[in-house]
Formats: C-alpha cells, structure tokens, sequence
C-alpha cells in the first residue's frame, strides 16, 4: 500500500468569538489517500493556517524538506520511520511548535489507516486494553462578561454535566491573568468564589479539576491563594505558571494542597522529560493534536511511568482528537482520566458538527472503541460548510 495524496483543510466555524480562549473554533483537517482506497483522519490544534502551510510548502534543502512530499508514495504503514523522517526532514523549521503539532495530524491519519487496514481499532495497535473503561471529565468553559455571569454560566454547566453523569468535571476559574475571559480583571478571593459555588453544585462525589490558564506570574503568586483550596477537595490544578517556569512548578508541587498538573502546550518527549524531572508536575498533559501524535504520545507515556506520575491527556477540539485520545488512554497504564469536550456543554460548532467519535459514552464512561482505525465518521458536509482555505 502506498499513499497516493494529502488534502489538509483549514476549518473554522462560522460563529468563531476571537475574544474567547477556545481552540476548538478552527481546525486543521489531514485527509491521506492510498492506493487500496483506506482513508485516514486526523487533526492537530495550533493555527491550521500554519499547520497547512508546513505540510504543504515546498522545501528547498535537507534540513527543510516538503512534508507532502516525503509522504507521496511512502508506505502508510510504516509510521515509526515517517514519524523519523518528517522530524528529521523539516528539523529547521519544525523540531519544536508548530511542525510537531503538524506531523500530530499526519502521524493521527497513519494510525487510522492502520487499524483500518488491519481491522483492528487502534488501541489493539497500540498494544492492547490496560483499561475496561475510561473516565473523562467534562471540560466547562463559561458564559458571560461579569463576575455573576461567570460564575453563574460555570454552576449551570456542572449541574448539566452532573446531571449528564459526569463522574469527574474541569472547570474553568480565569477571570484574570494573560488569558483572562473576556478580558475580565477580577480578584483571587473572587476566584475562591467562583470555586466554592462550582463545588457546592456539583457535591462531593464528583472529582473536580481547575485550570486556571497561566493566571499567575510566580509559584509565591499562586500559593498564596491555592492553598486556601485544600478545603475544595482539588484532584489537580492546571497550568498555574507559565510552562518555563519550572523551578515554580517544582515548588507548587513541594507546596500547593493539590496535584499540579501541566504539559497541554508540548511538543515530543523531551520536552515532557524537562517539565516532569525538573518541574516536578504530578500530572502529566500531553495533547495528540500537539505532542507529535500517538506515536510521540507512547514516548511520554513511559516518561510518566518511569517517575511514577499520572497521566491525564489534554483534548479541546472535534470528534477526531476525542477519538485518538480515547484510544491512547485505553493502552495507557497511567491515564486516569480524559478530557472531554461534551457536546451538550459547550458552543464549539465544530465539536458538535465535524465528526462523530469512534466510542459510546455510557453511564459517565467511555466504553471501549470496538470500530477499526479511529472510529470516527467524517461529516464531509461540514468539510465542505467551514472550510476557509
């Protein structure tokens, strides 16, 4: 079998809020063609704009090869050595960022084309089910411009999402720092607000996470108010400094009263190996659509078990990435839980639209995926509604 074409599609909803922190308005979307008719999916979340135009501009040395090119006639099979070649092909340009976050949508669509070759879903490639069941949390991003707004618009959420059974939920607490919503310049003990009122609605048998979204300049920042949170029975805190900071994340995780967790932005296993060696995070964050795909994700995998940490993958975007997390997670000792976008919680026009997951969510659990490659079902009238470019 040989791959006869790469289509990458720049997707980005009709209704998209630039004003939001929500990645899941655009995506870039890799078709791969082969010669026996297997199509494969996949997707990466950084700007599609970017993402197509390093998948698809012509290269003019070794170090800055055509990644289009690379692939043409190339055995889709052989996903290791592609992986290899790409990476080491496009190293000027890609070896960080926005490449690997490319190579993540090609490196998805190769895995797809496997398991559909070969019959198999794509945690049977993977090495096979550690796990009968996986539990995501249902990941709530808020309505609203003003302190009640956000804080009522975040408890309406988790009601539905307990309601829904979500055995876990993430809820977003950002009405300041570098990604404040809606421009928002609210207090830290209006945070704890916004805090005692999400875990009021949903109880205390669910497990609750935070993100936070960089909102603090300093560990010494951060702690000062965390540690009042002990009381909120925190399962983690996400990415409470920026992500090169890691003498302080070491010492939120020598201080804070709950896990830290961070990693959503990396790109391949070295980077993961920096963030959990020297900055100590308990929870690791590797998203598919960015860490340079399931192949990259293995990688990271076995970082995580070697230091005895956790796993818990990051995933804002469409049925796609859902799908290639969800696998991942079923062949992932280490993985806790999910995130998971719910389409009933949130407005992103093309998690709802794009495609249909390779999974059925029961009784707040992913079941095991049972169709080949990824699973998922490709809405090919809403390639054709959002596609931009």
């Amino acid at each position: 079998m040989k791959i006869t074409d790469i289509e990458t599609y720049v997707l980005l909803a009709d209704n998209y809020d630039p004003s939001l922190t929500s990645s899941a308005q655009d995506t870039c979307l890799v078709i791969i063609k082969t010669d026996e008719g297997i199509e494969g999916y996949g997707e990466c979340d950084t700007s599609p704009w970017v993402a197509k135009a390093f998948i698809e501009s012509p290269g003019t040395h070794t170090m800055d090869q055509c990644v289009k090119e690379i692939l043409i006639e190339s055995d889709p099979l052989d996903i290791e050595n592609l992986w290899s070649k790409i990476y080491i092909g496009t190293a000027m340009t890609g070896r960080r960022g926005a490449g690997v976050n490319a190579i993540s949508a090609i490196d998805m669509a190769l895995w797809d084309i496997k398991g559909k070759y070969e019959n198999k879903p794509v945690y049977q490639l993977l090495g096979g089910k550690v796990h009968e069941y996986i539990t995501p949390y249902a990941s709530l991003q808020p309505l609203g411009s003003s302190f009640e707004e956000y804080r009522d618009s975040l408890v309406e959420w988790a009601e539905k999402a307990r309601n829904l059974g979500f055995k876990a939920v993430k809820s977003e607490v950002t009405m300041n720092g570098p990604y404040a919503h809606n421009g928002m310049k609210e207090n830290d003990d209006k945070h704890t607000l916004v805090l005692e009122a999400v875990r009021k609605a949903l109880g205390k048998e669910i497990k609750l996470m935070v993100d936070v979204q960089y909102k603090w300049k300093t560990a010494d920042d951060a702690l000062r108010t965390v540690k009042d949170w002990a009381e909120f029975d925190i399962y983690f805190l996400e990415t409470p400094v920026w992500t090169d900071r890691l003498d302080d994340y070491a010492k939120m995780h020598d201080e804070a009263p709950m896990k830290i967790a961070a990693g959503e932005w990396l790109t391949t296993h070295h980077e993961f190996e920096d963030l959990i060696v020297k900055g100590k995070i308990d929870v690791a964050q590797p998203d598919i659509g960015r860490v340079g795909g399931l192949t990259e994700a293995k990688k990271v995998s076995s970082i995580v078990d070697k230091h005895k940490r956790i796993i818990v993958p990051h995933c804002w975007k469409t049925s796609i990435s859902i799908s290639a997390t969800a696998h991942f997670a079923f062949n992932t000792p280490s993985c806790k839980y999910i995130e998971y976008l719910p389409p009933q919680l949130c407005h992103e026009t093309l998690r709802k639209e794009l495609a249909d997951e390779g999974f059925e969510f029961e009784n707040g659990l992913i079941q095991l995926p049972t169709k080949s490659g990824l699973g998922i079902t490709l809405n090919t009238d809403a390639v054709k509604k959002y596609t931009v470019s």
